[in-house]
């Protein structure tokens, strides 16, 4: 019993997840909305960029890079979970806003493949489970920024695993092409995420050599 409540002590700070029940019930309500006209995102780059299928591996890989990083700063740093969560819950929840008084979609994709293999195939079922709409701003882009900016503050990879945060980096800098190069997002998508998190970044991480979050100190 006592170590029960060591473990629960030590990781109370999975509260935080809890926000996943009100992100998810209000996302998959935007997507599955009807009656409201969307604005049709474009921007005259995005003809210049050709539809890759082979960037479906590294748009796949968001996943594990946003819940693997997510667990790493969990399990060793809460500090940092505690900012890393602060920011992706702030620009999803912006996110949201934005698409339900600004429903937003694209019409990018591609009605046909020039090549057909297991890649293409891939794509063809992302394209058939992810509706084309809510894609200002990228939460696919800005998580991937928020990753990056934890690890990158994270002492202790600095300290002793740069080669993993340099390969963070190179994997982050992959997801954020394959939204563009599948057509899942425009260039102003992108663009808007950046922007975002540049708003977001001075309540989170700016101030933390100079004071720590409460919720952080109270907690550590």
């Amino acid at each position: 019993m006592e170590k029960l409540k060591q473990t629960i002590n030590r990781y109370r700070h999975a509260w935080v997840l809890l926000y996943m029940f009100i992100y998810m019930p209000w996302f998959l309500w935007l997507e599955r909305r009807e009656g409201v006209r969307h604005f049709i995102i474009h921007s005259p780059i995005d003809d210049y960029i050709p539809f890759v299928e082979y960037f479906i591996i590294p748009y796949l890989l968001w996943f594990i890079f946003i819940i693997g990083s997510a667990a790493y700063f969990f399990f060793t740093d809460t500090a940092g979970f505690y900012r890393y969560a602060a920011f992706l819950c702030t620009g999803m929840t912006l996110f949201l806003i934005i698409c339900t008084v600004f429903p937003n979609g694209l019409n990018l994709r591609p009605d046909t493949f020039a090549r057909d293999n297991i890649f293409s195939r891939m794509v063809n079922i992302l394209y058939a489970t992810d509706t084309p709409t809510n894609v200002l701003p990228s939460i696919h882009v800005f998580n991937s920024v928020g990753a990056v900016i934890a690890i990158s503050h994270s002492r202790a990879l600095r300290a002793g695993h740069r080669k993993i945060q340099y390969a963070s980096y190179a994997l982050a800098v992959l997801i954020i092409l394959s939204t563009m190069f599948l057509k899942q997002h425009s260039v102003t998508d992108v663009i808007a995420a950046f922007a975002m998190a540049g708003l977001i970044y001075p309540f989170v991480y700016a101030t933390e050599p100079k004071k720590a979050t409460r919720l952080s100190r109270q907690l550590i």
